[in-house]
């Protein structure tokens, strides 16, 4: 659905984009993750049309976006950090005048409206002019005009800034039933939203692609927890003499019981080796599991970088 080679953009001295690349397929919902300043929304802006790279491409469902602009707005709902929204205009005013704007048939108008707003919870709003209404409402209303021509890929530009936690939570679930028709895209520098709703991230810092995979993929470590139910004698003499170890960390639970992290290298589950190392020597264990990184950790580990 997205296919991006070589992406960079310039703001005189300041590099805003270099050599990105990522692919996207159909179907996929994924984050696009990086701090303030980043380039997140330099993409978006080159993949909807509205910038123009200095050198790269970027296709859109098979469509070169600087050769065939409109055709690929044409398929793409948007919804920027500030959505273009007339306060002095009713709900229904407004998604009518899109429908119009976006060449959808005067007889299909209802129908495509009435998708919507029940698709962005609106009903209850028609009426009312936007102005009047709520941050996370206002949301809703970008939301609908965005879908309104039922397109294959949706493409969101920090969709949740500014809302209070309810709102969020709603804007999360709106996100997610819509994934069930369009691909989607959208931007965030809140962990938190891509670790709700995405099964994969694609993380920019200065410009560059750090890193592109399924969450799964990012926060698994070869690294081991092991717990014990309480003492036993020489068991960090024993882990060490392990193949695939690298280095011991000892510590204590939260309620008080020795554990061992043990680092591992490369991709190699060390848990089975553990488990008969432990049940040979007749270690009393509470825990044994797989480490697992969170999100904020390997952001934290990629900007240090």
């Amino acid at each position: 659905m997205i296919d991006v080679a070589d992406l960079s953009k310039s703001y005189g001295p300041i590099e805003a984009l270099r050599d990105v690349t990522f692919h996207i397929a159909a179907g996929e919902i994924v984050g696009l993750l990086g701090p303030n300043g980043a380039g997140k929304t330099t993409a978006i802006k080159i993949l909807t049309g509205y910038l123009q790279p200095d050198r790269g491409t970027a296709q859109v469902d098979g469509l070169d976006v600087l050769t065939h602009t409109r055709e690929v707005q044409a398929r793409i709902g948007y919804l920027p950090e500030n959505a273009p929204l007339y306060p002095e205009l009713s709900v229904q005013a407004y998604l009518k005048m899109m429908a119009e704007l976006r060449g959808i048939p005067e007889t299909e108008h209802v129908a495509r409206i009435s998708d919507a707003v029940r698709a962005t919870g609106l009903a209850d709003q028609l009426a009312r002019p936007i102005g009047q209404l709520s941050k996370g409402f206002r949301q809703r209303v970008g939301l609908a005009q965005a879908i309104l021509h039922q397109p294959r890929l949706l493409i969101l530009d920090e969709p949740t800034i500014g809302l209070d936690p309810t709102q969020i939570v709603e804007v999360r679930g709106l996100i997610r039933r819509l994934a069930e028709h369009s691909t989607i895209l959208f931007s965030t520098h809140i962990l938190s939203e891509v670790e709700a709703l995405c099964d994969r991230a694609i993380i920019l810092m200065n410009g560059q692609v750090r890193a592109d995979a399924r969450l799964s993929e990012l926060e698994k470590t070869a690294d081991a927890v092991l717990v014990l139910q309480g003492k036993a004698e020489g068991v960090e003499r024993a882990l060490r003499t392990l193949s695939g170890v690298r280095g011991i960390e000892l510590g204590r639970t939260a309620d008080g019981f020795p554990s061992y992290r043990i680092l591992g290298m490369g991709d190699v589950d060390l848990c089975p080796v553990i488990y008969n190392l432990a049940r040979t020597s007749n270690w009393p264990v509470r825990e044994l599991r797989r480490d697992v990184r969170t999100l904020e950790s390997v952001f934290g580990q990629l900007a240090a970088a």
